[in-house]
C-alpha cells in the first residue's frame, strides 16, 4: 500500500533522513523506533508532504504521491496523527471531529462516520457538547485519534500516541489503535515505548541519525538477543517508567 524508496529530507540544507526505504502492506502495522533527534517526525511529515524530499519516491496505492501537498495527500488516504494531540481547545469535541472531516461534501456521510466514531469512542458521545480544553489527557488522545479517523483515512501515521499517558490510559489508547487497524486501516506509528508498539507491530525499523539501521519482523528483532542488544540497547523504553 506505501512504499518509501531512497527517501533523503530535511530542512533547508539540512539533511536529516538519508536514503531511507520501507514498506507498509495493506491492513498492516509497522513502528519506526529509535532515539530522540534520529528523524522519525522528520520521515512522517515527509510522507504526508508537510517537509518535502530531496530526493527519493513516495508511492502509495501504486501511485506516486512524491511532493504533493498536505491536502492532497489527506484526500489521498493518509492521515498523520501528529505529537503533541493537538486538539482544538475552545471547541467542543462534536466541533473537533467535524473538522476532521472537512474534507467530506456529504452531510449524511458525515453523520454516519461520525456515529462509527461513537460506537468505538462511547466517551467522546457522553462528552461530546464538552470543549476539549476540559478533557483528561486520556480523553484528548482519544479525541485526536477519533478525529482523524473521520477522514476515513487508508492509513493512519501516528508519532508518539502515548507520550505523557499514565501506563492504564496508553494501554486503552493502544487497545482501540488494534481495533482500528481490526477494521482495515494500516498503521505506521512511531514511539518511544519499545514493549508496547512492538507487541502490536508487524514490522519495525530502527533509524539512527536519520539512517535505517534494521528493517524486518518484530518477532525477529524481540527473538534475537543479539539484534536486541545492538538495535534496542540503547534505546529508551518509556514503559518501564
Amino acid at each position: 500500500m506505501l512504499e518509501i524508496k531512497g527517501i533523503t529530507s530535511g530542512y533547508g540544507d539540512l539533511k536529516v533522513i538519508h536514503d531511507f526505504s520501507m514498506f507498509l502492506d495493506k491492513g498492516e502495522i509497522a513502528c519506526i523506533i529509535g532515539p530522540n533527534g534520529s528523524g522519525k517526525s522528520t520521515l512522517l511529515k515527509t510522507i504526508v508532504g508537510i517537509v518535502k524530499p530531496k530526493k527519493g519516491k513516495i508511492v502509495f496505492d501504486g501511485k506516486d504521491i512524491t511532493g504533493l501537498e498536505p491536502h492532497e495527500v489527506l484526500r489521498k488516504g493518509i492521515c498523520l496523527l501528529p505529537q503533541g494531540r493537538s486538539a482544538f481547545p475552545m471547541m467542543t469535541v462534536l466541533e473537533n471531529l467535524q473538522m476532521g472531516a472537512y474534507i467530506t461534501e456529504q452531510r449524511k456521510k458525515v453523520q454516519e462516520r461520525q456515529k462509527e466514531v461513537y460506537d468505538l469512542f462511547p466517551i467522546l458521545y457522553e462528552r461530546r457538547k464538552d470543549i476539549a480544553c476540559k478533557l483528561s489527557g486520556g480523553e484528548i488522545a482519544m479525541l485526536c485519534i477519533a478525529r482523524a479517523l473521520m477522514s476515513q483515512p487508508k492509513i493512519m501515521l501516528l508519532d508518539e500516541p502515548s507520550l505523557g499517558l499514565a501506563p492504564k490510559v496508553t494501554k486503552e489508547v493502544y487497545q482501540k489503535i488494534v481495533d482500528i487497524n481490526s477494521n482495515g486501516t494500516s498503521m505506521l506509528i512511531v514511539e518511544q515505548n519499545l514493549r508496547k508498539v512492538l507487541s502490536i507491530a508487524y514490522n519495525a525499523y530502527v533509524l539512527i541519525s536519520g539512517r535505517k539501521t534494521y528493517g524486518g519482523r518484530c518477532e525477529a528483532l524481540l527473538s534475537d538477543d543479539r539484534l536486541k542488544s545492538v538495535y534496542l540497547g540503547d534505546l529508551k523504553d518509556e514503559s518501564e517508567k
